[in-house]
């Protein structure tokens, strides 16, 4: 098969890193205490904002892990969790932001655009993240 050219492009993008990381909703069925300590430690306030906003706020906690780790499988290394961002566009489709130091391997790995996408039912969440250079 033959890899064909980005549109308005003149060069090849390639997959330089894949990741797919899946979560188990009822881990992320926290008591007031344990939810606070997982928001200071893995989540962005923004991602806790977005995720307590929802009825079913559990699985989203557990979709945003899931990318969160899914990123991380991309890359090939461990990021810091707060490191590592999920947000969403006016449409509503999520996106990766990655924050401080983090926010220099797109530059240094080349890539060009990071695609996310996130499922989730009542039991489980996955998610999977292909960066493109």
């Amino acid at each position: 098969m033959r890899a064909k050219l980005a549109a308005g492009s003149n060069s090849f993008r390639v997959i330089v890193g894949v990741g797919i990381d899946i979560a188990d909703v009822a881990r992320y069925h926290f008591d007031e205490r344990k939810l606070a300590w997982f928001a200071r430690k893995v989540y962005t306030e923004a991602e806790m904002a977005y995720a307590m906003r929802k009825r079913n706020w559990p699985e989203r906690l557990a979709g945003f892990f899931a990318a969160k780790e899914a990123t991380r499988k991309a890359f090939g290394h461990a990021i810091p969790w707060r490191w590592v961002g999920v947000t969403h566009e006016r449409s509503g489709k999520p996106t990766i932001e990655l924050r401080e130091r983090a926010s220099g391997l797109i530059e240094r790995r080349g890539v060009r655009t990071i695609h996310l996408t996130i499922t989730h039912t009542a039991t489980v969440a996955a998610a999977v993240v292909i960066l493109e250079a």
